[in-house]
Formats: C-alpha cells, structure tokens, sequence
C-alpha cells in the first residue's frame, strides 16, 4: 500500500470516530495494522475481553513473530489461565492451557509442565512465584504496566503508538477542496452551485481543458468549504506530487536486541514464566523460532510497509505510467542469465577481486593476488589503466606499517569497489593501507587518498553516504571497523566490539536509517549505526568462520554467503525483521576449496563460484536452478562479479584471466565494440604501454594520469615502492613510434549514403510545426516532442516478435500515439505567438507527468490522457526553462525570460528562491544530486553554479568566446556527465567540457573543417561516452566524451531524402537513455528522425589513438589556469 493509501485511512479512521463507528473505528485499526489504540486495548485488558484482545492484537504481530510478541501473548494467555484456576473453573483452565499455552511447550518444555501442574493445587498461590498475586482487578492492572512496556519496545509496533495530528475533520475538507477544483473545472461555473452527490466528479457544464473557475465553489452539504485558489490539491486524482512519507525507524529493530525505546531501557523480552508481572522469573533464556515450523517471514501484517524504503514521486505506486520495457519478476527466465561466453581477459595474475562500474556498464575494475589493479573496458577488451603496488608517501605511514611493507614486500589486493557515482574506487590492501583512486572523463585515473586504515590486513572497503556525505568504510585485521571522510581521509568513526579479525562490512539504509553490517571471522554478525553506542547485533553466520553479506539490488532482502574452516558453504537468505534466516539454499559441494563468493542480480537471482562452476539460484527457491562452467577453465571457487543491469558476468579463470558472460542484452551491449572497418589499427591490450604511465611511474607521489597498460611482474618488489621502473628506454621509443603509425592509419568515419546507416523517419500526420524540444521517454519506449505551435507528439514503440524489448528502434516504426479522446496535449500560448516563443518541457522520473510551457502559463500533462492537470506561472515573464529536482519532483527549477530561476513549489504552489545573477534569459538548468548544486546557463553566455540548501550561488564564468564570433541571443546549454561533477556546455560557436566545483573549462571545442557550420545542438550519449552535436547545415558529429575529438561525420544526405529542402536542419537532438549509440533529430520541417549504426558496425566510427598517451586535435583547445570569475565580454 503507498503511503498516501495509508494516510487516507488514518483520515477515514478520523471520519469514523468522529462519527460515533466506535466498533468500525476498532476494525479498521486491527484490520489496517497501521494504529495500535493503547486506550481500546487497555480498557478491554481491564475488562477481561480475552478474546477480543487477541483479535485486536493479531492485526498488528503474532505469537512467534518475535520475543517480544511471544511474551505478550504469554502473559495475556497466563492471565486468563489464573483467572479460571482463581474461579475454580477447571475445565476452562484445562482449555486453555490446551488451547492458548501449549503453543510455548515448543520453547520451554519445562515452563510447560509447571503451568500445568497449577491444576493439581487448591490455590495457585501455594506456587512460591504467585505468592504475591493479589486479586483480579490488581493483577490486570500489574500486567498491564508489563504489557505496555513491551509494546512500545516491540519493534512491530513502532510508529503505530501515535495517531497523525491532525485538523479536525480533514477528510471532509479534502472532499470540499476536490468539489472546488471541480468547480473550478467548470466552463461555466454557477454561483452557488447544489451538489447532491459525490458519487461522480461535479460539472455546471461541459469541462475544458485546464481551464480555471473564475471563483470558489461553496457546497452546503459538506459544511464550509476552503478557499480557493492557488495550486489546487490534487489528492484525490492520483497526483504527480506526494508529501514523501515519515520515515519509519525500524530498520534494524528486529535484530536488535538491546534496541528498545529510551522510555523503558529495562523492559525484557526474553523471560516468560509463571511469576507475576512484578517479579518476572528467568523460566526461558531466549525464545526463538519454532525448529519445526517451516521456514518461513514471520512478520506482522504491516512488515511489508516497514521493509520498503520511503518511495519518492518516481517510484510511487499511485502515478500512472504506461509499459515499460521491465518485466515483473514472475516473466524472468534462465534465458536472463548471463551464460554466454562473449569476451575473455588476461589480467596476468590471480583474480582476487572485481567490480563494474556503476554507470558506464561494460567498464570492470579488478584487484589481483600480487597487489596489481586494473581497469578494463571489456568490450573492446581494453585495458584502460593500471597501477602496481607502491606506497604513495611511506614516510608518513605509520611505524608498523613501514616495518610490515620491510619484511615482507609481497602485498595482495582484498577488495576493490567503485563509488555509488563511479568518479573514486577504493583498493583494500593485505598490509594496512588503502588507496582511493579519482575516475573521470576519458579515463582518467588519479591518486585521491592514502590512508593506513588498520594494524594488519585490510579485509574490506565499501563506500556509504552518512548524512549526505560520502565516507569510505574499512574493517581489519585489528578487530575494528573504521568510517573515513571520502573527501580529506579523515577518521569519523572506530567502531569496537569484534573479538575476532573483521572480515567483511555490508553499509546499508532503510527509512533515511544508516547502518552497517559487519562479519567477523569467528563469524559473529554485528550491526553498527553512525554512533559510538556500540553494536546493535550480535548474532552467529551459518558456518561460523567467513562471511560477506549483500542486499538485493532494490534493498529489500538481504543475503549471505560463507564457508566454514570445515569448508562447508552456506548461502541463505535473512529475516531481517527478526534476525533469523528465512531460507538457506541447496547445491554446495561438500567441501569447497576455497572461500566461497556470491553475489546477486535482477533482485531476482543469486550466483557463486563453486566446484570450478558458477552455480545460479531462484532467490524464491532453495534448489539450485542451474551451474555454467564458462567452456571450462574457472578457478576452483571462481571470483564473479555482475554489471548493475545484470546483463554481463564476470567470473575469474584458471591461468589468471577473466571471462566475461553475456545474456542477449549484454550481446548486444558488447556488439556496439565489435568494428569491422577499423581492426587493422587495433593493437591487443596487453601490447599497449602509454608514456604518461612510463614517466608517472619515476615521478614523486602525487596525482598521476594513467594514459595505458602493462605487463606486471608475478611478484611484488621493494622497487616499486620506491618508485622505480625496470623498463628500458626502448620501450619508450618503440611506443611513441608505434603511436605515429596508428594516427598515420586512422581515418574519420563519414556517413553519407542511407546505406552507411540506420535512419527513420517518425510518421506524422498532425500539422507540421518546426520540432523545437525532442527527448526520450526515461523507459526508452516513446520519444516525446514539442513543436513550435506549442503541441506536443508522443512516439510510441510496441513490444513484439520484431521488437522483443519494446524499446526505440531505427529498424521498426512506432505508432504516433493518442488517447481515445482524440486530444491534443496543446500548451497555453495566452496572447503571445507561439513561434515567437522559447519552448521547454521537463518529463517526470517514471513518465506519467510533462511539465511544458510555450511562451503562457506552464501546464502539467498527463502522459496517458493527455490532459491538462493544471496551469501555474503565467505571464510575464515566460518561461524559458524547466527542471526537476533530482530528489524531490515537487521542487521545479524554472528559468525566465527576465534573467532569473524561480524555485517552485508546485506541491504548495509558491515560489521559495528567487534567484538572480543572469544579464539575458535563461536557457539551460541542470541539478548534480552529488555536488548538491545547480548550474544555469544563459543567452548571456554565462554559466552559474548554485547551492541547492541555501541557493546562494556559488560562482560563475563566462564562456570563452571565439574572437569576433559572439552572436546576440544564442542559447546556451548545460548538461551533466553521468558522474555528476563534469558537465557539457553547447553554445553555437562551441561545445565544452567544464567542471563544476571550480566551474573550469577542462576541453572546447570549436567548429572548424569538416564541421564548420554553428552548432544548434547537442548532448551525452547515455552512458557519457559520446557527443552528438547537430549542425545548421544538416550534418551531425559524434564525438568522444573524454576527448571531444570527432570520431563520426554524418552528412544530411544520408537521413534526408532527395526531395527535402537543403535549408532543413536538426534543431534538437536527443539521445536514447539506454542505447549509447542511438540518437533522435527534431528538424526544422516538423519531421524527426531516429538514427543507429549499422548492426554490422555497432556504433558510430572509432576514435583516433591518443598521441603519446594525450588526446589532442587542431580544434580542440586545453584550456588550464583559467579565472574562477571573468567579465562579461564586451
């Protein structure tokens, strides 16, 4: 259920109560689970209402869903036994004790016995522990005080204490505000309007489109009614804005046992007996599940709302979206599994240990035995870079360490694992330290931070985001877990508790709750939050010796894998709301021979390398669903590890190498790198040695550029720690030689005939208006464009035998889509003409919404029905801009023509920010959720950078215009790189590559040669790999991200027909949020096109090599020492 389900039956309960449905009000608690009413529950406690107590009860927690639990029903069932025996109604006690207590003989066979033997005695007082009790009203009252305190420390019952505060009657006053906006609705609204009914919506008369009502409504029959006007409350028609919900701290609750609320610090859940509630007896030391009931989720009603993380607008399950291309889980097959051998690897030593960038797919990083790293493209089978041991700066590492690194210079990697952002990877050493390498635009990888993280070996790494600040989190050899600053290295948290070397940590959050896990190698599972309170968990790993732990991809579900000193392995699943494991699945060997690793995709499957095999499971079912052996030649227990789509599989092999196994998309994904016209020129990887690496590698420490690859040695010696490299002067001569040859034999790919590509022409048969705003649905099944008569289009591709997917193709045409009603999604244009207009439109995060303006008011469409929820903003001045908040759609972000950003929002319609630093109209917006700024650009040429918690900004540059070439009114564009710290600028006289936090000019490139003609457009391919800029003259250039050297001309000529006008040109460009090289024109004659490589090629030309390690090009300029704030031209 979403939370605004939820919220409306607190109202619904609000309505009953007030209403007099006492009896209903209590069903809906019980039935709900979503409000435990302490005062019902107390006063039928009081009144002996045992059977309704229990009913009440069960809507919230069962007998075995916790220790908590247990005892409460064991004290309201013990009450009610004594009660019978104290009214010498034996038969009643005997069905009790028959019926309510024998459930707990499974726990305590002893406690059992001796409730039973109470039958025997003439008084039950005679037993020494009920000496005390006294009557029966006294006794209720007693147990009662114990009964709240377990409630309130029972972690099922967290956050169901406390009614919602709010006005009185507030389910009649949405009622009265949804029968104004429906007034409002009306074309011809009456003054004082009888509405009988609230059976169907309201209407005086036919409803147009968006329009509004010239004055509030009043409706006599559901009393006052609020006024009017404003942003109207969309509550009850499935709004685009939702309140995210509170969030719930129960995280952890379940395993934690020493995690009851402050009120009652001393309440047990452990002990359940016969004494009375004052004086409780130590009859049972820890209930735990029933050993012969099923493994199964023992959760109360309400645990499914608890587990799932607090869902914003995109992911609210009230919004309307139409198919995407995901399928439900129940739809995955074995056909999803990556099984395929596509691409093999040679690291050159044991793979210890890998990871797949977060945002560009096919990039892995891997940690080898000897202490090398390495990242790979692996689909060009290319290493991009490459690091062997060395200590950065000994001097300052600590006595112990200096002494360790002495003794013994072999050191191994433990782990390596990349950001959640993908711009740092961490390296967890064997010997104390770690190494935190910067990744950025074209390749580059710098040395960030050294830190001597533990006293020994360096078992773990992960990276987490603690009150919105990136850390790095280690464990060790030393017993200790330790959070570090991503940004300075410095020390935020010990965490102490482990008795044993920690092995592994697991960070995780649920509800805005940061925690991590931790294993140990006696493996004792602990739990920590950000604090110094101590664990929070103590409980024992199946195997009881190494365990890592992992969620599913969504968060939900929690997994670990281990294997024993015997070495018998164990993959299970957990109960987090109990601590307790829920499944544990089948099909290990015997006896592994070597630790076990694992890891999981889809939110649906689960792998581990086992036995010379990668065997697969069904999370859902403990039988093992199949095993691949990659064409043979694994390790024994194969490291693997899955890209984030889970379409590629990395498994280490036997003679130190690495496979890479595909499923069909990831066929696909890897075929974008299989070029045929250009393999003449492609050295193998392991030939390929750069002569930045060559120099960085005598260089003092400090931050390095890795340009290529090596060999590495099988071991590791002391000279690399000093920085010394044994190769010879004639490896430098013979790779810059090499370099000349292949820029000799590189040729720029020119596409001109239709032939040399895939193109598509949308059909369309509404008015043709020039195409002034293009993009791609975020499913990448429709593609959605506004027109300069303010209409807008919607292309929409159908799943079928051609197109499996449902995705957007050059190879099947969609259908130009709209709803029964046959309505257009038209724009406001008030009394401005439209072509005069500045057009822009912002699409919601799951599709259903478009919010879109051409020169009125902004108007907010629904994607299914094409109607118009509702229009704010109106003129003067006009928007010219609109972007979303990347983490809250209720913040809109809109640019205008006056110069200024107005911070909408839309939720409580009012302006929060007014911000002003722009001479011209804003033309470009875009949000970094990392850097928490925004940066705007304008037909002033000027870029500014604003903080998203104060919006106070920051700094700001004017572009580095070409001498003489400065038009008036040109358009500026920015959009982020999907590391979210470099974005792209798009002017006509440029293209460029800026970064955001010194707002410096890192490329630029200018028109010039074959691409002379200025730059309408342009944007990042999806995974920032590419550029495609549009041209005035037709022709399109797609570029290398990192560089910005032009690796693809496309003529007009091979997209247009004959018969077009030569004067027609793209406008926009839009690039496919899936397909790296797929890409959409809006053109000047109101037509779009759709364009793709051929299948044959797979992507659009090949880069020419980097000269000496450096990209350089005549008309790309580096620009270096730049001011941080420069004077408006001129």
């Amino acid at each position: 259920m979403s939370s605004l389900s939820r919220e409306l039956v607190f109202l619904i309960l609000q309505f009953l109560d007030e209403e007099k449905f006492k009896e209903t009000v209590h069903k809906l608690e019980q039935e709900s689970g979503f409000f435990f009413n302490m005062k019902y529950f107390e006063e039928e406690v009081q009144g002996g209402n045992w059977e309704e107590v229990e009913r009440y009860l069960s809507g919230f927690t069962k007998v075995d869903d916790n220790r908590y639990s247990m005892k409460i029903f064991f004290e309201i069932r013990k009450q009610k036994y004594l009660e019978a025996l104290d009214k010498q109604d034996r038969a009643k006690a005997v069905e009790i004790l028959v019926k309510d207590l024998k459930v707990f003989s499974s726990f305590n066979e002893e406690l059992f016995k001796e409730i039973t033997q109470l039958l025997t005695l003439d008084n039950f007082r005679e037993n020494e522990q009920l000496s005390k009790y006294g009557d029966t009203k006294s006794a209720r009252t007693i147990m009662l005080v114990e009964l709240k305190k377990l409630i309130e420390a029972n972690p099922l019952f967290r956050d169901k204490l406390q009614f919602p505060s709010l006005k009185t009657s507030r389910l009649r006053t949405l009622i009265n505000q949804s029968l104004n906006w429906q007034h409002q609705l009306c074309k011809n609204p009456r003054p004082n309007p009888d509405i009988k009914t609230l059976f169907v919506d309201h209407s005086c008369g036919a409803q147009p489109n968006g329009a509004r009502a010239p004055s509030p409504a009043t409706n006599p029959l559901m009393a006052t009614i609020p006024k009017g006007g404003g942003f109207p409350p969309l509550g009850a028609h499935g709004p685009p804005f939702q309140a995210a919900p509170a969030p719930v701290a129960t995280a952890l609750a379940g395993w934690m046992a020493n995690a009851t609320p402050a009120p009652h610090p001393a309440v047990s859940a452990g002990p359940i007996g016969l004494s009375a509630p004052a004086n409780p007896a130590a009859l049972l030391k820890r209930p735990r599940t029933p050993p012969n009931a099923p493994l199964g989720d023992y959760q109360s009603a309400d645990s499914d709302h608890i587990l799932k993380r607090a869902r914003t607008i995109g992911q609210s399950g009230d919004e309307v979206s139409y198919t995407g291309p995901n399928l439900p889980q129940g739809l995955y097959s074995q056909d999803d599994l990556p099984k395929i051998v596509a691409r093999t690897l040679n690291q050159g030593s044991p793979v210890k240990s890998m990871d797949f960038h977060p945002l560009q797919q096919t990039i892995l990083l891997v940690g080898t035995h000897v202490g090398e790293i390495g990242v790979w493209e692996v689909g060009s089978q290319e290493r991009l870079a490459h690091r062997n041991f060395k200590v950065w700066d000994l001097g300052s590492c600590s006595a112990s360490m200096q002494a360790a690194v002495l003794k013994d210079p072999l050191v191994s990697v433990n782990r390596v694992v990349w950001s959640p952002d993908g711009s740092l990877f961490g390296v967890a050493y064997s010997k104390h330290i770690v190494h935190i390498y910067s990744f950025h635009v074209g390749n580059d990888l710098r040395q960030h931070l050294e830190i001597d993280a533990h006293v020994g070996g360096v078992n773990d790494l992960a990276f987490s985001h603690p009150n919105k600040q990136l850390c790095i989190i280690t464990c060790g050899d030393d017993k200790t877990i330790k959070v570090w600053d991503a940004v300075t290295g410095a020390r935020q948290y010990t965490f102490e508790g482990h008795e044993a070397p920690v092995y592994s940590v697991c960070p995780h959050y649920k509800e805005n709750i940061q925690f991590i896990f931790s294993t140990a190698v006696d493996g004792k599972i602990k739990a920590w939050l950000y604090d110094l309170m101590g664990s929070r968990v103590d409980y024992d790993a199946p195997g009881q010796w190494c365990t890592t732990m992992a969620y599913s991809a969504d968060g939900t579900r929690l997994f670990s894998c281990g294997t024993s000193k015997e070495r018998e392995s164990f993959l299970v699943e957990w109960n987090e709301s109990e601590g307790a494991i829920k499944r544990t699945y089948q099909g290990f060997c015997k006896r592994s021979l070597d630790i076990v690793q694992f890891d999981t995709t889809k939110n649906r499957f689960l792998a581990a390398g086992d036995e010379y095999l990668i065997k697969f499971w069904d999370m859902d079912n403990t039988t093992m669903l199949t095993t691949v052996d990659a064409d043979g030649g694994l390790a024994s227990t194969p490291r693997l590890r899955f890209n984030k789509e889970g379409s590629l599989l990395a498994v280490s092999t036997s003679d130190n190498g690495i496979k890479i196994l595909v499923n069909a998309d990831g066929l696909r994904l890897l075929r974008t790198f299989d070029n045929r016209t250009f393999d003449a020129a492609r050295v193998p990887s392991d030939t390929k040695v750069s002569v930045v690496t060559q120099m960085a590698s005598v260089s003092t420490p400090g931050p390095q550029t890795v340009g290529g690859s090596d060999r590495v040695a099988s071991t590791v010696s002391m000279a690399g720690l000093n920085g010394v490299d044994s190769r010879s002067v004639g490896d430098k001569v013979r790779v810059a030689e090499d370099s000349v040859d292949k820029n000799k034999n590189w040729k720029l790919t020119e596409i001109i005939e239709p032939a040399q590509c895939r193109s598509l022409r949308l059909s369309d048969n509404l008015p043709t208006s020039k195409i002034s705003r293009l993009i791609y649905t975020n499913s990448g099944v429709a593609i959605l464009a506004l027109a300069s008569n303010a209409v807008h289009k919607l292309w929409k591709w159908q799943r079928n035998d051609r197109n499996a997917s449902g995705k957007a193709t050059a190879s099947i045409p969609p259908q130009l889509w709209q709803p029964a009603s046959g309505i257009l999604m038209t724009n406001d244009i008030s009394d401005t003409n439209p072509e005069d207009a500045v057009p822009c439109f912002a699409l919601s995060k799951n599709d259903s919404y478009v919010m879109s303006a051409s020169g009125g008011k902004v108007s907010l469409f629904n994607m299914m029905t094409f109607k118009t929820m509702t229009t704010f903003m109106a003129p003067p001045p006009p928007a010219t801009f609109l972007a979303f908040h990347p983490q809250d759609n209720n913040i809109i972000a809109i640019g205008m023509e006056d110069s200024t950003i107005q911070i909408y929002n839309v939720r409580v319609d009012e302006v929060k920010s007014k911000l002003k630093g722009h001479q011209k109209r804003v033309t470009g917006l875009a949000f970094s959720h990392v850097l928490n700024v925004l940066v705007s650009s304008g037909a002033d040429a000027q870029l500014c950078v604003w903080g998203t918690d104060g919006w106070e900004r920051l700094r700001n540059k004017f572009l580095q215009l070409p001498a003489g070439r400065s038009p008036p009114q040109a358009e500026t564009r920015v959009q982020f790189h999907q590391d979210q710290i470099h974005f792209l600028v798009v002017h006509e006289t440029q293209i460029a590559i800026y970064e955001a936090n010194k707002l410096e000019c890192l490329k630029q490139w200018i028109p010039a040669e074959s691409l002379s003609a200025p730059i309408s457009h342009a944007t990042y391919s999806c995974d920032s790999q590419l550029i495609y800029a549009s041209f005035f003259d037709g022709a399109v250039g797609v570029f290398h991200a990192g560089s910005l050297r032009l690796r693809c001309r496309i003529s007009p000529s091979s997209y247009l027909s004959s018969n077009v006008s030569s004067g027609v040109y793209p406008l926009v460009i839009a690039a496919h949020p899936s397909e790296p090289n797929q890409f959409a024109l809006g053109l000047s004659d109101g037509s779009v096109h759709v364009l793709e490589p051929l299948e044959s090629e797979g992507k659009w030309g090949t880069g020419p090599p980097a000269e000496n390690g450096l990209a350089s090009n005549a008309s790309t300029v580096l620009t270096t020492g730049t001011s941080g704030l420069e004077q408006a031209p001129r």
